[in-house]
């Protein structure tokens, strides 16, 4: 900690690296959502090549299925991703795909994003945000307010309606100081498995996260109607 007090009073990030998490299934996508084709680049290179432009980032990792590692590899040499430092296979859960990215990083990373490989439109801002508030505050979830009522049933029948005021939808890349994040993995792995969020990993152990900033076009590609929408999103970045 006393070299991460070091660098925030210096107002500069340490070194930060990204591990980006593409072992999903594509199940509910009807097929292999991470290499299915938006505007002409596939959906998972389009998250590496955020985080290759994201000038706070220094290394990428990818945690993929065991048979599309050499795949991801030629799309790295392909698309010029040239802070790709490993390709790695994910386990068969969640937490053990991000703990196999994580242990994968360079020893020298002081910051760790971890990062859906299906949220193509991520943006530099996003990504910053989160590192710095990683960075001052240990841990840190990209999120925007909920615009629905959400309301809380058992078998069919509501038993509760929280404040939407409190209420946000959590995305990613959630940005975490390097040794709270592998120990919180580590854990999960041993006594949670099941765990699908990582910042849930960091909770389970006692940390305390805190909001970022996300963006309404950050979205998470799980159907191929979500695809349209991303395509939509780059219709409207090109006319900035």
């Amino acid at each position: 900690m006393g070299v991460i007090a070091d660098k925030l009073k210096q107002g500069r990030l340490p070194y930060a690296a990204a591990v980006i998490v593409a072992g999903g299934s594509g199940s509910r996508f009807g097929g292999d959502k991470l290499m299915a084709d938006l505007d002409g680049v596939p959906v998972l290179v389009r998250s590496m090549l955020a985080f290759e432009r994201a000038g706070a980032v220094r290394a990428v990792v990818v945690a993929a299925r065991a048979e599309m590692v050499e795949r991801v590899r030629d799309l790295g040499r392909e698309y010029g991703i040239k802070k790709l430092t490993a390709v790695v296979p994910g386990g068969d859960t969640r937490t053990r795909s991000c703990l196999a990215g994580v242990l994968a990083v360079p020893p020298e990373a002081e910051l760790i994003a971890i990062h859906d490989g299906a949220r193509p439109l991520v943006t530099e801002q996003v990504i910053t945000d989160a590192l710095w508030t990683a960075y001052r505050h240990t841990a840190a979830l990209p999120a925007v307010p909920v615009r629905d009522t959400v309301k809380v049933a058992a078998e069919g029948v509501v038993t509760y309606t929280p404040d939407r005021a409190a209420l946000f939808a959590a995305q990613t890349p959630q940005c975490f100081q390097a040794d709270i994040i592998r120990a919180a993995l580590t854990d999960a792995v041993e006594n949670a498995p099941d765990v699908t969020d990582d910042c849930l990993a960091v909770e389970r152990i006692g940390g305390r996260i805190t909001l970022s900033r996300g963006s309404e076009e950050n979205i998470k590609i799980t159907t191929p109607l979500d695809l349209r929408f991303a395509e939509l999103i780059l219709e409207e970045r090109k006319k900035i």
